[in-house]
């Protein structure tokens, strides 16, 4: 049974849900734990808020031609930023080296000397609000294609690019403050 199938027998009967759970819960797990700093208790909560909600939605989902991880993502972006509401802390971003080196290659044609240290390049990345540190690291450390980040924040493909590199252009500005 292909996942169309799956989804489409989950519409008429939610025990099927259950494998899309099974599925896809590991990646909406460290998708939302990297985003909540690393608190397992809240994360485990947030994750079953999302596919709590994605299952008494799944009537609403309709293919377009993403991945159904992408609608999954989405839901829990907003889960996240509804924690964040409630809480009002500051989120951390989870960063390795090699995922700062992709962010100074592509960033170099904006302009963001690769000369720069990771710790400058972190510290900019925190001087950054909430939804344009979490478009930069769904880019470049989860390393999601446009197209499923503007599937996430319901914005167009061209749209996510230009804010991306709208916010790779207002780090570089800062970089010497």
């Amino acid at each position: 049974m292909d996942e169309a199938e799956i989804i489409e027998k989950a519409k008429l009967d939610r025990k099927h849900f259950g494998i899309l759970y099974d599925k896809y819960f590991t990646l909406i797990f460290r998708f939302v734990f990297k985003r909540l700093g690393c608190d397992e208790q809240t994360t485990g909560d947030v994750t079953q808020q999302t596919f709590l909600k994605a299952m008494l939605n799944i009537d609403k989902y309709t293919d377009r031609g993403l991945p159904f991880s992408s609608w999954l993502y989405r839901i829990a972006h907003n889960e996240v930023n509804l924690h964040f509401r409630d809480v009002k802390k500051k989120k951390e971003i989870g960063i390795d080296a090699s995922d700062l080196h992709n962010l100074k290659n592509e960033s170099s044609e904006e302009n963001i000397p690769i000369s720069k240290s990771n710790e400058e390049l972190i510290k900019a990345i925190n001087n950054l609000d909430l939804e344009n540190s979490n478009l930069i690291e769904l880019r470049f450390f989860l390393k999601m294609s446009f197209k499923e980040i503007a599937d996430i924040y319901n914005i167009s493909e061209a749209s996510c690019k230009m804010k991306t590199y709208r916010i790779l252009e207002k780090m570089n500005k800062n970089w010497g403050k």
